[in-house]
């Protein structure tokens, strides 16, 4: 957990730097940035309350708060105490709760069915489709989660450079599967492949283990980005979009 420790003190260190700026209050974080000014807006930088966002024509800034998520496009001055729109605190607390191991089964989604894309309904979840690096809370209640519900599925999951596997099995109906860590422990910073029996699923996933997670928006936000955990981040935003600016 050596790792975990120095990304979290390169944390502290920047957040106390930007506390310190005289009249900024911390209130937002950026999570993407297109258009010329782009470089202004790094993925994690700290938004102060009431500082003037200048945007120029065709840029485009996402930006979490504790409310939700927000995109501003240009060319404009903006301020995140000035955007409105209803909060998603509570559609946060949802998508952040530690849910119990049982399946889950919903109705099939089969492709092209939706209009909208199909999120999951949890942070921790491990989505089959992703690769790249995942954040989780814990490592005794680990599942896998998919997309495409209809028709049973079989995976296997391997420990990159390890010995160990795993078969997890969605039943039809089924978006949730649990991964038996007893018989194949998951370790922070350890890398495993979930391949699909007979499909198109193969894809490589990094544990990243957190000590703790903040109820706080931006401060979990910026856990994600510290960490590569990509997917999650942009879930994290999508699921609590207010509105464009």
């Amino acid at each position: 957990m050596a790792t975990f420790a120095r990304k979290m003190a390169a944390v502290a260190v920047a957040a106390a730097a930007w506390a310190l700026v005289p009249g900024t209050a911390l209130a937002g974080v950026v999570v993407s940035a297109s258009g010329p000014s782009a470089g202004n807006f790094p993925v994690g930088r700290k938004l102060g309350d009431s500082e003037r966002i200048v945007l120029r024509a065709g840029d485009a800034l996402t930006v979490l708060d504790e409310n939700g998520t927000r995109v501003l496009r240009g060319a404009g001055t903006f301020s995140l105490n000035q955007q409105e729109g209803p909060s998603r605190r509570s559609t946060f607390a949802v998508l952040t709760e530690r849910r119990s191991a049982r399946r889950v089964r919903t109705g099939a989604v089969r492709a092209g069915d939706l209009d909208t894309p199909v999120r999951s309904p949890n942070l921790w979840y491990i989505d089959i489709g992703a690769s790249g690096s995942m954040c989780l809370m814990e490592t005794e209640r680990v599942r896998l989660w998919r997309k495409i519900t209809e028709d049973d599925a079989t995976f296997t999951v391997q420990e990159v450079g390890g010995e160990g596997t795993e078969t997890v099995i969605f039943m039809d109906g089924e978006m949730l599967a649990p991964w038996d860590t007893r018989a194949l422990p998951v370790t922070d910073g350890s890398v495993y492949r979930i391949t699909q029996a007979n499909g198109p699923i193969d894809r490589e996933v990094k544990f990243e283990l957190l000590e703790s997670v903040s109820e706080n928006p931006e401060d979990l936000a910026t856990l994600l980005i510290e960490n590569g955990c990509t997917a999650q981040l942009e879930l994290l935003s999508e699921a609590t979009m207010i509105a464009e600016g």
